[in-house]
């Protein structure tokens, strides 16, 4: 482990750095949403447009990364990222926080190709699991303490924007000096999607379905919340605690899943994570009133925390589950499959839940999540009626962060060895 800090210290440092700014930012535009008064509609079809640039981001930048080079477009990247947080305190209205989040979108999935490119590199066949596990531990912790910066002002100021900026750019600092040559980049190729589809049926469509969730999880909490008149400190617990709990829960259920048919686990966290949500509605009764006439929010931070336990790990065990079907060799492709599908169905999710918290009210939030969850619960039942469990030796559960991509599948020990560096013999010294 120490050599791994040795190694990547400084693109764990600006990660890190990045992650902070990215949660901040999430939670800020939610409550800032609220508080300007925008509707459900348009607050969930401003923040679905970071997904919609994190899926043209996927799918252009490796071309991009091959031609320019991993430093230029990390730090051509990070500087849009910069910039565009700035934009959103000068225009304050929903179509053009749309652009700007397609902007943020391409920006961040530009900085994760370029950083797991990099570890990659500087992996090997001994640590590639521990520098997998260190990141995750790092992206997810790193957005969990962003979300407490919400307390540094009131986001209705125009200092909170600057903040972020002036995290986003200090990243650039410890990455743009290290001595280190970049890494060579390789572009994954993905399986098709009929192919991945075959592969593993379970797998694609509960990907899709998942993508759904996960988008409206992370960019909604903070409009719930603030909606439901929890204080700004209250807001900060909620998203922090859904980041930390989610990566707690990642190698317990993990080694259950890698023990028992991994098609039932996900089956048993799937509903567990819609009746979780549905307690939540049920805890958060009168919460919305103001102090003194408010329920306490004990019940429903509990119940936040089971929720997030069962679901967070869920692109983790779809993905090892995928994996149970086709070959080793076809591991990291299934893998960007895998993030395709789930990208597809990012892309809708805030904007969906939006119109399901418009029809009821605002635990139409939850409704929306445990709807999902049984979807993808009662398809995991009828594909285990049709296809039998398989043993395959190669495939493990091993913890992703849900924004992983597919130079970052590649960290899964499971996956094709990445060689050592080939050190240079040293030639005898001839003394004739």
């Amino acid at each position: 482990m120490n050599k791994i800090l040795k190694n990547s210290w400084a693109l764990f440092l600006g990660m890190g750095a990045l992650m902070l700014a990215y949660g901040f930012q999430g939670s800020l535009l939610g409550v800032r949403a609220v508080k300007e008064e925008f509707s459900l509609a348009a607050t969930g079809f401003m923040m679905s447009g970071y997904f919609v640039g994190y899926f043209i981001g996927a799918i252009t930048i490796p071309k991009l990364i091959s031609r320019v080079g991993h430093i230029r477009i990390f730090a051509a990247f990070a500087s849009i990222a910069s910039l565009v947080v700035l934009i959103h305190a000068v225009f304050i209205n929903p179509f053009v926080w749309f652009l700007l989040r397609v902007l943020t979108g391409i920006s961040m999935v530009s900085i994760y190709t370029v950083a797991e490119s990099w570890l990659n590199d500087r992996a090997s066949n001994k640590n590639r699991g521990s520098v997998l596990s260190l990141y995750m531990v790092i992206l997810y912790g790193a957005m969990g303490c962003g979300m407490f910066f919400l307390n540094f002002s009131n986001p209705i100021n125009f200092e909170p924007f600057i903040l972020i900026s002036v995290i986003t750019s200090a990243a650039l600092i410890p990455i743009l000096l290290t001595k280190r040559k970049p890494p060579t980049f390789k572009k994954i190729e993905p399986m098709s999607l009929q192919e991945a589809y075959i592969s593993s049926p379970f797998g694609m469509v509960s990907s899709f379905f998942y993508g759904t969730i996960q988008s409206a999880l992370f960019t909604l909490l903070a409009v719930y919340a603030a909606g439901m008149n929890f204080s700004i400190f209250q807001i900060s617990v909620v998203t922090f605690l859904l980041a930390i709990s989610g990566a707690i829960s990642q190698w317990p259920i993990g080694k259950l899943s890698d023990i028992y048919d991994r098609r039932k686990v996900i089956i048993i966290v799937s509903f567990a994570a819609a009746f979780f949500a549905l307690c939540a509605i049920f805890a958060s009764k009168q919460m919305y009133l103001p102090d003194g006439l408010a329920t306490s929010k004990f019940w429903f931070y509990v119940f936040l925390i089971l929720f997030s336990f069962c679901s967070l790990p869920m692109f983790s065990l779809i993905l090892a589950h995928t994996n149970d079907f086709i070959p080793k060799e076809k591991f990291v492709a299934a893998g960007a499959s895998l993030q395709f599908t789930f990208g597809m169905g990012a892309m809708g999710g805030p904007f969906l839940c939006s119109i399901f918290m418009n029809i009821t009210n605002l635990n139409g939030f939850f409704v929306f999540l445990m709807f999902f969850h049984i979807l993808i619960g009662l398809y995991g039942i009828y594909r285990s009626r049709v296809r039998p469990v398989v043993e395959n030796p190669d495939s493990q559960f091993v913890a992703m962060p849900q924004s992983i991509t597919p130079a970052g599948i590649e960290l899964n020990p499971t996956t094709e060895p990445i060689e050592d560096p080939i050190k240079p013999e040293d030639k005898p010294i001839n003394n004739n």
